[in-house]
């Protein structure tokens, strides 16, 4: 699967191009792993922004799937929202993510 063209921070382009299959693809050509708990947090992203419209911030997401901040931190080791958001076809985090 070819990937789609992405800014130099990984972002797709064209945010209508997401799929899961290519979100793994995106991952893996990053050389990230997407487990089961990750993928969930990433669908869970999805679904807040398409509720809300906005990426969430990292506290607000926290509350929005009810795990510690600190967890997630643990299970990204990185400031989470930005491979959530990138490899979950949604816009970039603004603000402190």
């Amino acid at each position: 699967m070819n990937i789609p063209e992405r800014d130099g921070d990984g972002y797709l382009a064209d945010m209508g191009l997401w799929t899961p299959e290519l979100a793994h693809v995106m991952a893996e050509a990053d050389g990230f792993e997407l487990d089961e708990v990750k993928w969930q947090q990433i669908i869970k992203a999805r679904e807040y922004y398409e509720e809300f419209n906005v990426v969430p911030p990292i506290r607000k997401f926290a509350k929005y799937i009810e795990v510690d901040q600190k967890e997630i931190f643990e299970l990204w080791l990185t400031g989470p929202m930005k491979p959530i958001t990138k490899y979950g076809g949604l816009p970039k985090p603004t603000g402190c993510v």
